[in-house]
């Protein structure tokens, strides 16, 4: 089964986007790591999918990280979110709207679907959240991705890089207010099909007419005296 891209973002959905990109990017859409955007030719807004995937080739070495956008989408990331899906094509606009639904569909990788319905705990959630953005911190202790972490310490403690850049109960109140968003999203009924063929148009009844009314008034009349 082939993959596409979210065609919009879910309201809880985008509660979630807006506190990791506030933490992960603070500068905005236009942001690459250690906000080196100002030494770029162009903004990541005006580039292409193509654009940034072939120039992030060379930002580890001159940055550190391949980093890139509100959500600090890895080069990796990007390559393998191609692979996955063929309709995503590299002349697409690297905007906010593009980089809004490449963020959801990170989100959905992760298991977001699942915690919404509640098949994923906060705990397992925000484990999945710290995987993909290494400022997050882990919720519990767990391996992380290069030695044993703490809660409050990202997944990829260690590394010489990353740390955590929220506190675990921070993030834990943010995704007890996406599920309360998600409960109160009202559901929207999808309108009902019409029937095959043209319909029969409803015809009002006629009026009946001044003169009309008067002739059965005197009728009446005239019945009476009879």
């Amino acid at each position: 089964m082939r993959k596409s891209l979210p065609a919009f973002v879910p309201a809880p959905a985008m509660l979630l986007l807006d506190a990791i990109g506030g933490i992960e990017a603070p500068r905005g859409y236009d942001t690459i790591y250690g906000n080196n955007q100002d030494k770029l030719a162009k903004l990541l807004t005006s580039m292409t999918y193509g654009d940034i995937v072939e120039a992030q080739a060379s930002w580890t070495k001159r940055f550190k990280s391949s980093a890139a956008g509100r959500y600090q989408f890895m080069r990796a990331t990007l390559i393998g979110i191609a692979q996955e899906i063929p309709s995503l094509r590299g002349d697409l606009i690297f905007d906010k709207d593009l980089q809004d639904r490449l963020g959801y569909y990170l989100l959905l990788r992760r298991g977001y679907e699942k915690f919404i319905a509640g098949d994923m705990s906060i705990l397992a959630f925000g484990k999945a959240i710290a995987q993909e953005w290494a400022s997050f911190p882990v919720l519990a202790p767990c391996q992380g991705a290069h030695r044993a972490v703490r809660r409050g310490q990202s997944y990829y403690a260690g590394d010489g890089l990353n740390k955590a850049l929220v506190k675990p109960e921070r993030v834990e109140a943010i995704l007890r207010q996406v599920l309360a968003a998600a409960d109160a999203e009202p559901l929207v009924p999808l309108p009902k099909p019409s029937p095959a063929g043209p319909q029969p148009q409803s015809v009002p009844a006629a009026k009946p007419s001044l003169w009309a009314v008067l002739a059965q008034l005197l009728a009446k009349l005239l019945g009476a005296r009879a």
